[in-house]
């Protein structure tokens, strides 16, 4: 009866919805009517789609790298999450021009039939009448919807980008750099994102810099393809006050449905990895980027993008729009996520909340935690969890004094405040994490060449505290790189104290300017990395055998001869040893005795 009932109001609910579109129809030309009706049609769209999802889950949603991400598991709970009054910029590259002026062989094929009824503009009014698979693809993995698509190998399935309610415009990127980048100009997004990059740093990149500095526009930008492509971390997903995004592969299987739905690590064969040429830490995050999307060419085809970092971009940039979608319809609440430093915000949030993958070290694979390195140079901070973050977010704002042991803040410091303390109560859990995660702008000229600037250099330091007796007080962990503007702390936590301290300071305490602005957040978790399968499955094929053990030895060889030891570390003790070929052997024993 209960089920009969659900039905039915999803029935109803659908007949809303063509009403809706009808009226949106009918209103072509009412611009605030149309965008008053779109946001009914998404809302009720929503509802009866969580309402009928658990009756009617016969198809499987695409691309299944955004449940991989934490993206569908957002939407199962919270079904208005769309990307509703979103603004999405997407920047892309040209590749052929006449007489100066680009031809539209960056535009996406809007035709296609996850696009068509998307609100996607392109910004020029160029003739020429070219599409881009590149470009087709980075928006169908962001706007796309299909509820009744198919493709070869997968079967039927129903298509939802990240943000299929967000509006999106794609700009030529030459044409972006001259009307937004080189005057300065307030770009109208609330993300921007990029699945390009140069080997360099030039003005372009640094007057992208400057604008997420003044403005607080979140800019989020690939990482490049890594060494197999010769790709060294790419510009401007390189910079400071850039949100990077590197790649996790997905599972080296010849079955595609199983391989677009399962990911494994990132490896810097396919995703460019730190450090940069001036010693700071790259990726910020990684995210997986092997989809399932539109292709240009068939309007009613999909085709899977591969492993590649620029379609790992739009998946993080998606999951950071849903997060200021959040902020912008509760401002009261979140608004400290918009405007001025809220790239920062986004980034520590993003970042904080980030699932650690197998491996995860700071700075490379040698023996000490690396207190100068703050992020893995493979995997940044980890790869992006967009539940975990709409958690991170929603714990709140909580400035410096007593807070809840998950939240963020946005603040300052300077010669009248020069240190922050963030003091929160301890658990008694044995696999309990802390981490925290801090973040300021670089500081560039507002004018071209948008020349860096004097530069802020904060610490982040995090105390055990034992409320009974100072004495017992110590500093658990800290993170106090000279290069980067990103600080991040991971550490276990000890069930033997009563709280901790979170300490925002100036490194040098000699050294201090007028005053930085800064965005913090942090969190105490359970212990959810990855088990010892994932571990040992060094090739990512989806099981552990011989061949992980060859990866092993020969990963052992080379660590011989340079100063590190890649992948093959199981149990975490600074070096490939016979500890870890026994646990590999040992659990391929184990299987092969099932």
């Amino acid at each position: 009866m209960v089920e009969y009932m659900v039905v039915v109001l999803a029935v109803r609910l659908c007949e809303i919805i063509k009403v809706e579109l009808l009226r949106y129809i009918y209103n072509k030309s009412q611009k605030p009517a149309i965008l008053a009706q779109k946001q009914r049609f998404w809302l009720c769209l929503g509802i009866s789609l969580a309402l009928v999802s658990p009756i009617f889950a016969d198809k499987t949603a695409q691309p299944q790298a955004l449940n991989s991400a934490g993206i569908y598991q957002l939407r199962q709970v919270y079904p208005e999450l769309q990307g509703q009054g979103l603004d999405i910029a997407v920047i892309c590259r040209s590749q052929s021009y006449s007489d100066g002026i680009p031809l539209r062989d960056y535009c996406p094929s809007l035709s296609h039939r996850s696009l068509i009824d998307a609100s996607v503009a392109i910004a020029d009014s160029y003739n020429d009448n070219s599409t881009s698979e590149h470009s087709t693809a980075i928006c169908s993995i962001l706007f796309g919807f299909d509820p009744n698509a198919s493709a070869e190998q997968v079967g039927e399935f129903e298509y939802e980008g990240v943000t299929p309610a967000a509006n999106g415009i794609v700009h030529e990127f030459r044409d972006f750099l001259a009307d937004y980048i080189f005057p300065q100009v307030l770009v109208d997004a609330d993300v921007v994102t990029i699945s390009f990059g140069s080997q360099f740093e030039d003005w372009w990149t640094r007057g992208i810099e400057a604008i997420a500095e003044q403005q607080g526009t979140v800019f989020v930008a690939s990482i490049g393809n890594g060494t197999e492509s010769l790709d060294p971390p790419l510009y401007p997903g390189a910079c400071g006050n850039v949100i990077g995004v590197g790649l996790v592969n997905s599972l080296n299987t010849n079955d595609l449905a199983t391989e677009l739905e399962s990911f494994t690590l990132a490896y810097p064969q396919y995703s460019s990895s730190g450090p940069t040429e001036d010693k700071r830490c790259k990726p910020d995050i990684v995210a997986p980027g092997n989809c399932l999307v539109a292709a240009a060419s068939n309007a009613n085809g999909y085709e899977p993008a591969g492993n590649w970092s620029s379609f790992s971009t739009p998946v993080a940039a998606g999951a950071i729009g849903l997060l200021i979608q959040k902020a912008k319809s509760e401002p009261n609440d979140y608004g400290d996520l918009l405007g001025y430093g809220g790239n920062c915000a986004v980034k520590a949030i993003v970042m904080n909340s980030a699932k650690k993958l197998p491996y995860w070290h700071k700075g490379k694979l040698t023996k000490d935690d690396d207190h100068n390195v703050p992020l893995d140079f493979v995997q940044g901070a980890g790869m992006v969890d967009a539940f975990a973050a709409y958690e991170q977010l929603t714990a709140g704002v909580q400035k410096d004094g007593t807070v809840e042991n998950i939240g963020w803040d946005k603040n300052t410091i300077d010669v009248n405040n020069i240190a922050r303390v963030y003091s929160f109560p301890a658990t008694d859990s044995n696999e309990a994490l802390i981490t925290a995660t801090l973040v300021w702008n670089k500081h560039l000229a507002g004018k071209y060449p948008f020349e860096e600037m004097l530069q802020s250099d904060l610490r982040l330091e995090l105390w055990a505290i034992d409320i009974n007796d100072a004495n017992n007080n110590y500093l658990l962990d800290y993170s106090d790189s000279p290069a980067d503007n990103t600080e991040h702390i991971y550490a276990k936590a000890d069930p033997n104290v009563t709280g901790y301290e979170l300490v925002v300071s100036f490194s040098d305490p000699n050294i201090i300017d007028e005053g930085e602005n800064f965005a913090i957040a942090w969190r105490i978790s359970e212990d959810d990395r990855a088990d010892i399968f994932a571990h040992c499955d060094l090739n990512g094929d989806g099981v552990a055998n011989n061949f992980d053990f060859a990866i092993m030895l020969e990963n052992k060889i080379k660590s011989l001869i340079g100063n590190e030891y890649l992948i093959g570390d199981i149990n975490d003790d600074g070096v490939i040893d016979m500890a870890d070929f026994n646990i590999i052997l040992a659990y391929n024993s184990e299987k092969d005795g099932q």
